[in-house]
């Protein structure tokens, strides 16, 4: 901490996130992107949940419990302007919060996108159909399960063994790829979706 720039602040890391936007940046430069490709022989960053150890933030003090970017590392030394990300926990486990390791989940960065998308952008009706392509994903999942507490009919695609999962859990209207529904969609094995002969 003694070297690093005012601000920073060295965090242990307790659970770390795998999210799906991580795929991509393991794939460029082959296009751009929101966010910068992974360096080879670097640190891999991602959301995670971490204990402040110590702090030069003035938002955050040793002690703290912290969501944001960090490493995938044992300790992460987090600094500007990346510290802004972090967001401090004040509730969780015996204190009437969440478990810590849902901050990789419905609360972390899965759970925000799937909350944004459903709530804020699509906002569909009770009674309306909402087809999420890749349902049993991290975001599908939660996206699916939110539309069913609203009334909404879920709509999904997938292997067999990922249908099987959504309609038990979910009694979603899933088909397995490469089937035909009663409405005349047929998903094929790379997810494309076609009616009476022609794409959708």
């Amino acid at each position: 901490m003694a070297t690093s720039p005012p601000g920073s602040v060295l965090v242990r890391n307790l659970y770390l996130s795998c999210d799906p936007y991580m795929r991509p940046k393991m794939s460029r430069p082959l296009w751009e992107s929101y966010t910068a490709a992974f360096v080879p022989g670097s640190v891999i960053t991602g959301y995670g949940f971490a204990h402040v150890l110590d702090s030069s933030d003035p938002r955050l003090a040793p002690g703290d419990l912290v969501w944001g970017i960090t490493g995938w590392e044992d300790y992460s030394v987090v600094r500007p302007p990346t510290t802004a990300f972090l967001a401090k926990i004040s509730l969780h486990g015996s204190e009437g919060g969440m478990p810590l390791s849902y901050y990789t989940g419905i609360l972390g960065m899965p759970g925000l996108t799937a909350y944004v998308g459903f709530h804020e952008i699509c906002a569909p009706k009770a009674g309306e159909a909402v087809f999420v392509s890749a349902v049993s994903g991290a975001v599908g999942q939660l996206v699916g399960q939110f539309a069913r507490l609203a009334g909404c009919r879920v709509v999904g695609i997938g292997s067999a063994e990922k249908v099987e999962l959504l309609q038990i859990r979910m009694d979603a209207h899933a088909r397995r790829r490469g089937t035909r529904d009663d409405e005349g969609w047929t998903h094929d094995e790379e997810g494309r979706h076609t009616r009476d002969g022609g794409l959708a």
